[in-house]
């Protein structure tokens, strides 16, 4: 009737086989180290394009990692994606699957950046190399908290400033633990070098503390590749970075003016 704007959206992907999830199901018991080792690194360069354009994925985790014939690894579902304003909005804290939801934001804490994903990239990592869910939280919020403290500690104020003030903190609902060596828990992760360092810095408790996708890529962890692939490209650089932008700029159109077809 010419007084709404109908917007439609066509997306074509190419084919991809498989998902990271279903990779694993079909290589029990942990994956080689070196499809580790690549994997993970195609997974930080994804995350480290958007990331450079302050865009949040906000859904990490092994379904959402599409996987071809080649080897190749591309994120996938920006169906929660949004563009990371600077000063930072208030967020939802309904964000990402359980078991690859950071413990800042499983307390209740709306004020998270680019360290949101970084926390399932930690998770991921720990599967690939061990073959199991890094923190299966079974029943609720609490009892996947309780998971994380009983292998990273519990975390106090000397330690994560201002933890105590987040909304699900709650002394009743949390048992207190001490902090050990990811190692301790995951012991494959000392057979691949610098695996444990690695797993370490993507799961820091604290947001502040959790390294960034550019310096994960220049982790010692990755010493082993060659020096020339730190030297690719962005392919299609220009068409990523228009489409990156479209993903954003559609966050901020009412979800009424648009109509996606499957």
């Amino acid at each position: 009737n010419g007084n709404h704007l109908l917007v439609v959206v066509h997306l074509v992907y190419g084919l991809q086989h498989t998902d990271l999830s279903q990779y694993m199901e079909k290589h029990p018991g942990g994956l080689e180290h070196r499809n580790v080792r690549l994997f993970l690194y195609q997974l930080l360069r994804g995350l480290a394009y958007c990331h450079q354009r302050r865009v949040l994925h906000r859904d990490v985790k092994p379904q959402n990692l599409l996987i071809s014939e080649m080897g190749e690894l591309k994120l996938a579902d920006f169906g929660l994606a949004r563009a990371k304003s600077v000063p930072s909005h208030t967020y939802s804290h309904e964000v990402v699957t359980l078991w690859y939801r950071p413990p800042d934001v499983l307390l209740g804490s709306t004020d998270y950046s680019t360290s949101l994903d970084m926390w399932g990239v930690g998770c991921i990592f720990v599967e690939m190399v061990t073959g199991v869910p890094t923190f299966p939280g079974v029943r609720d919020t609490y009892d996947q908290l309780d998971k994380i403290f009983k292998i990273l500690g519990t975390p106090t104020d000397d330690d994560w400033d201002g933890v105590t003030h987040l909304p699900g903190y709650k002394n009743h609902k949390l048992g207190f633990y001490r902090g050990q060596k990811l190692g301790l828990s995951f012991p494959r992760l000392y057979d691949i070098m610098e695996g444990e360092s690695m797993a370490s810095a993507l799961l820091q408790l604290n947001p502040d503390d959790r390294i960034g996708a550019d310096n994960a890529l220049r982790h010692r962890y990755f010493s082993s590749l060659p020096p020339k692939l730190y030297e690719l490209p962005d392919e299609k650089e220009k068409c990523q970075s228009i489409a990156i932008e479209f993903v954003a700029l559609c966050m901020s159109i009412p979800s009424s003016m648009l109509k996606v077809y499957d």
